[in-house]
């Protein structure tokens, strides 16, 4: 069976606020785990309106309090954001607060535009193009071999999952020449998706982590008892990345708004219809046949399933469909 995993971009929603959006997290992880899904990862964006998990590690912990089971971690943390030796202490203190638990989901995009960026590490001198070696050196922290001059604390001997994150073949390159699973952004970025897969399976290496390639691929659900209730559902998502699109910073998450596509220009459908076609939207019965033919197209190992919906208890009955969807492939 296909493994199924969860993304959290913890929302925020208009007329909601951040400790909200958190407690919805915790609430979400927990539906999660009873549901059989494998990991519940977040993922770091900054100065996005509608986004709480921007202090990555520290969400990620208070899902962990709130769990007991599943994996978590970050999907992904955007290294040039940060110097690899605080990924490290981040990650071996989460490590040993939930041993056999940590992911951490390592990707080259800043997650924000350059301003943040500098803001966040003063300088970019260690931009994406050093992405590489700044993986190579936290895997040294981690593996505490010496190679830094640097022991870690926390981190030296923590033994968090990495994964190579990507949109593109950049990432895909790297996670085969490390060795290291590969999750493919095919939730927003689906273009090169097909192509990414194949070079990161073709190209691959093993490794003390991975002998074999490990490929996800995420996918989004809007799942409800009948297909006009899932399509409504889905506007508050097309709302946002329509807005995102047209601001560049986004807003919080709108209600559903009923024949919101009809409003649209013919090039903002095109444009949602590209970025949202890794997605189902419909019934359990409809849920299951668009999953099963995206796995039977990609091979993946495990699917990364999201589900941005306005309403928390519409969204975790979303995700008990998918989780249902999953089990019947």
């Amino acid at each position: 069976m296909t493994a199924y995993s969860l993304l959290d971009l913890v929302p925020i929603i208009q007329g909601g606020d951040v400790r909200q959006s958190l407690a919805n997290a915790a609430d979400l992880a927990r539906h999660a785990e009873a549901e059989g899904f494998s990991r519940y990862w977040v993922a770091e964006h900054h100065g996005m309106a509608g986004i709480a998990s921007a202090a990555t590690a520290v969400v990620i912990a208070h899902v962990g309090a709130a769990t007991a089971t599943i994996r978590i971690g970050a999907g992904g943390i955007m290294l040039p954001n940060h110097a690899p030796l605080v990924i490290a202490e981040q990650f071996g203190t989460l490590d040993a607060l939930f041993p056999g638990r940590i992911d951490l989901g390592l990707g080259r995009a800043p997650g924000s535009d350059q301003r943040v960026a500098r803001a966040l590490r003063r300088t970019l001198d260690s931009s994406a193009d050093a992405f590489p070696q700044d993986v190579i050196e936290l895997q040294s922290y981690f593996a505490d071999d010496g190679q830094t001059g640097i022991h870690a604390v926390p981190g030296g001997g923590a033994r968090p999952h990495l994964w190579i994150l990507g949109s593109s073949l950049f990432g895909a390159q790297l996670a085969a020449a490390l060795g290291l699973p590969y999750a493919f952004a095919s939730h927003f970025a689906p273009g090169s998706l097909d192509e990414a897969l194949a070079v990161y399976r073709h190209n691959f290496r093993p490794s003390p982590q991975l002998e074999q390639p490990y490929a996800m691929a995420g996918f989004n659900v809007f799942a409800a008892d009948t297909q006009d209730e899932a399509e409504l559902l889905a506007t508050s998502m097309q709302q946002a990345f329509v807005a995102l699109r047209t601001t560049g910073t986004g807003i919080r998450m709108p209600p559903p708004l009923a024949g919101y596509r009809d409003t649209l220009s013919p090039d903002a459908r095109a444009m949602l219809d590209h970025v949202l076609s890794a997605s189902s939207i419909g019934d359990g019965d409809r849920v299951r046949a668009d999953l099963s033919a995206f796995i039977a197209r990609t091979g993946v190992d495990e699917v990364m399933l999201t589900s941005s919906i306005y309403d928390h208890d519409a969204r975790k009955h979303s995700l008990g469909l998918a989780a249902a969807a999953m089990r019947g492939i």
